[in-house]
């Protein structure tokens, strides 16, 4: 899928960008074509939480860490608005559409937050 050909939504990037940045000692770049925040500096950088516009599903999402039993808790709760998402799935971590109508940035940023710590331990 070309850039021109995602479902990018600018505006929903940019808040996620100002939320995440706000955190301490969090960096951004672009990690497998998606925008991609991390805690820590250098080698020590651990990713918490990236976009998610370019897979097969055609969703705007983004996808955190998460502590043990989170995701299952979150997807149980509303199938509709959280899933697994490929690759990290696997050890936890959690996608969060963000195209099902108006986005509640507040816990939208409470997950960011908790991804944030859970990562920097």
């Amino acid at each position: 899928m070309t850039p021109a050909e995602r479902p990018s939504a600018p505006e929903v990037w940019e808040r996620l960008r100002a939320i995440c940045l706000a955190m301490p000692d969090t960096s951004e770049r672009v990690s497998h074509g998606e925008l991609t925040w991390f805690v820590g500096a250098g080698k020590r950088a651990r990713q918490f939480a990236t976009t998610w516009d370019h897979h097969p599903d055609d969703r705007n999402a983004v996808v955190f860490a998460a502590p043990p039993g989170a995701q299952e808790q979150l997807i149980a709760a509303d199938p509709s608005a959280y899933f697994r998402p490929p690759y990290v799935g696997g050890r936890g971590w959690v996608g969060a559409y963000l195209d099902r109508g108006p986005i509640d940035w507040d816990v939208i940023e409470l997950h960011l937050g908790d991804a944030h710590a859970h990562t920097r331990g």
